[in-house]
């Protein structure tokens, strides 16, 4: 139903009205209508490709609508772009942060607004002491004067967030702030949330956690297909309602678990990987089809682990075999020769090329596979891809569609999709769900148990205990680069993965 104009409209702070938008010819938003006023915190869900990064880039200006209007405080925008729009007190915090990596934090919390001194000039003392106290009231005691790349995804992404907040901003939009976010900083990030609802800002939350939008949230709109279904009170309706709106049908979230074959040999082996303040002595073996999960906090060496496996991280000592084959260590070539690929944490700085299509970043990795005398097959490329797009549901308007424009799930996908074009043997999965809708979710985890049971060695990565208790068949729990713990059987719990982790085995 259309919003017509009213007092409503005139107390809004953010409103789209009947907005579409298209990309080759088909519709990401159809007729969305969607209302923000002060001091609501505002869940947009929906599954990955339903709209909602769309209709956030058509209300700070990234898109422009193809129909339909977008207004801020009751009068019609045509935002230049998100700099504008930050003017106008429009804060937008993605789900892959869009800092500057190779500069510092202090930079990068006030890239615009540098304090200056009389002469003009940069007053870094001031601007490094004002980035401490911003970052110490969100509890990250770090150097503001160090490089933003040398800090791990979720204290860039508070990074991100301190800075969107601080700016004075009336709305403050949150692509799933929480993805990377160990729960000490998801409670700080909601105590912030909280302080700016008493402020009258207004925030948009996107998250696919659905016990987050009722743990912050006071309102909820929904989209499926670029429409919306639903718009309410977030105490009017129910999760197990909310989650069927969002799919439009009902859904169990469970799955059969395999078995892996018990004849089946080692397929990876790996023993006394040290690297110096990262990994210390870690033994790992993994048999064909099997799932070991890797469990622990960030920091405590996981991420660090699979980039040796697969060759990304040079080690100080250390032994990898592949069906008992030695192979060197620190050669990501050597590695993917062997047959050992990694799906990273942070698909935009590791993997993607935003501004290629999704064949090309689909193929990349296996163009050599496809040639001939340095010739490229093209019906090779397109039967590979066909083929991937098709198993993992990966929804794009068409292969040749920039992967940039695809939502955070179908990215990820994509990247999965690229490796395992390679038919390798071990398949390293780095938070593989980090961003990922209910529904997406549980498409890769059939996806890991369906290649499990093909025969790969699968090492899984998440921080997400529940995720590791579901998919996997033992986890081996680090702490501070080492291994502290296997569980296996009856003691692969939630409870007890959690205590492990926490307090370390008894």
């Amino acid at each position: 139903m259309r919003v017509r104009r009213s007092a409503q409209r005139e107390a809004g702070l953010l409103e789209a009205v009947r907005v579409t938008k298209r990309f080759a010819g088909v519709p990401a938003l159809r007729d969305v209508d969607f209302l923000l006023e002060r001091g609501q915190v505002h869940a947009l869900a929906g599954e990955n490709g339903a709209g909602k990064s769309t209709l956030v880039k058509v209300l700070t200006g990234v898109l422009h609508p193809d129909k339909g209007m977008v207004f801020h405080k009751g009068q019609p925008v045509q935002f230049a772009g998100p700099r504008e729009a930050m003017a106008r007190g429009i804060s937008t915090v993605y789900q892959d942060t869009n800092l500057i990596g190779s500069m510092s934090v202090s930079a990068n919390l006030f890239l615009g607004r540098e304090p200056r001194n009389r002469l003009g000039l940069v007053n870094f003392r001031q601007m490094h002491a004002s980035a401490t106290r911003l970052l110490d009231s969100f509890g990250l005691m770090i150097d503001p004067r160090l490089e933003l790349r040398s800090f791990t995804p979720g204290v860039r992404q508070m990074i991100a967030i301190a800075r969107a907040v601080d700016t004075d901003s009336r709305v403050v939009i949150l692509d799933e702030p929480t993805a990377s976010l160990e729960p000490p900083e998801i409670d700080t990030l909601f105590e912030v949330i909280r302080k700016l609802y008493e402020r009258d800002v207004a925030v948009v939350y996107i998250s696919h956690q659905l016990t987050e939008l009722y743990q912050i949230c006071n309102r909820v709109t929904v989209l499926r297909d670029g429409q919306v279904v639903h718009s309410g009170l977030m105490s009017a309706i129910g999760p197990s309602k909310l989650l069927a709106t969002m799919l439009g049908h009902d859904i169990a979230e469970t799955r059969p678990h395999h078995e892996p074959a018990s004849s089946r040999g080692s397929v990876l082996q790996a023993h006394g990987l040290f690297r110096h303040a990262a990994i210390d002595n870690v033994d790992i073996d993994v048999r064909a089809g099997e799932v070991v999960g890797l469990g622990g906090l960030h920091g405590s060496g996981r991420s660090e682990t699979v980039k040796a496996l697969a060759g990304l991280a040079q080690l100080d000592r250390g032994t990898v075999e592949v069906h008992g084959q030695p192979i060197q260590t620190g050669s990501a070539a050597k590695a993917i020769r062997a047959g050992i690929v990694l799906v990273p944490e942070d698909r935009k700085a590791e993997g993607l090329i935003p501004r290629l299509s999704v064949r090309e970043n689909i193929v990349l990795a296996a163009l050599p596979r496809l040639s001939r005398a340095g010739i490229v097959s093209r019906s090779k490329q397109d039967k590979v891809v066909e083929t991937f797009m098709r198993r993992l549901r990966i929804r794009a308007a068409s292969a040749e569609q920039p992967v940039r424009e695809l939502s955070g799930g179908n990215q990820q996908k994509v990247m999965l999709a690229r490796w395992l074009a390679m038919s390798p043997k071990v398949l390293l999965l780095d938070e593989p769900t980090r961003g990922i809708d209910v529904a997406a979710k549980l498409e890769v985890r059939a996806l890991v148990d369906e290649l499990a049971a093909q025969g790969l060695g699968i090492v899984l990565v998440s921080s997400d205990v529940k995720e590791l208790v579901a998919g996997a068949d033992r986890i081996v729990v680090l702490r501070e680069g080492a291994r502290i713990a296997e569980l296996r059987g009856e003691q692969v719990t939630t409870d007890k993965v959690m205590s492990v982790i926490a307090e370390g085995p008894r």
